[in-house]
């Protein structure tokens, strides 16, 4: 399987590429989508919509892993994370993909075993478990990267549990 992970923000949106071979998992790519702060958000979401686009033309992933927005003590960027999100919905549902999402505690819990894992610890585990050479920077392509391992590990029993359902 073939993953796309995405850490949205709207001024920096993590994005990570990972397929499984075997039982192992290997990063294709990873790194970050940046908008100008200075532009107004109609074009700000515009441009990150045109990027995610661009992203998913060329990688041609199966399926992709959002965080899930959680509320934040900020209300603006709680605000700017939803509209974030909005884009990456849209983007992912114009190219025919299905969306999972994944809240952090999830993604946390799914890496390190614990929901309150600290991003350093994630990051470290994020790099030894895909054999990179350093724990991968910025931290939202490593937060990316956490939330595609976290679907690849949990999408085989989503499967199960939906074809028993049906």
């Amino acid at each position: 399987m073939f993953v796309l992970g995405i850490d949205p923000g709207l001024s920096i949106t993590g994005y990570a590429l990972v397929a499984t071979e075997g039982s192992s998992m290997r990063a294709v790519a990873a790194g970050v989508l940046r908008t100008d702060r200075d532009l107004p958000m109609s074009v700000r979401l515009a441009e990150l919509f045109g990027d995610l686009e661009v992203l998913i033309a060329e990688h041609r992933p199966e399926e992709v892993a959002i965080e899930r927005v959680f509320v934040n003590r900020n209300l603006q960027t709680a605000e700017s994370v939803g509209r974030a999100s909005g884009v990456v919905l849209l983007a992912a549902a114009r190219a025919g993909l299905e969306v999972y999402e994944y809240t952090p505690s999830a993604v946390k819990k799914a890496i390190v075993g614990v929901g309150t894992a600290p991003k350093k610890q994630i990051q470290e585990i994020v790099a030894r478990r895909l054999g990179l050479q350093a724990a991968p920077a910025p931290a939202d392509a490593a937060d990316a990267l956490a939330v595609a391992m976290c679907h690849l590990q949990s999408a085989p029993l989503q499967r199960a549990i939906r074809e028993a359902r049906s």
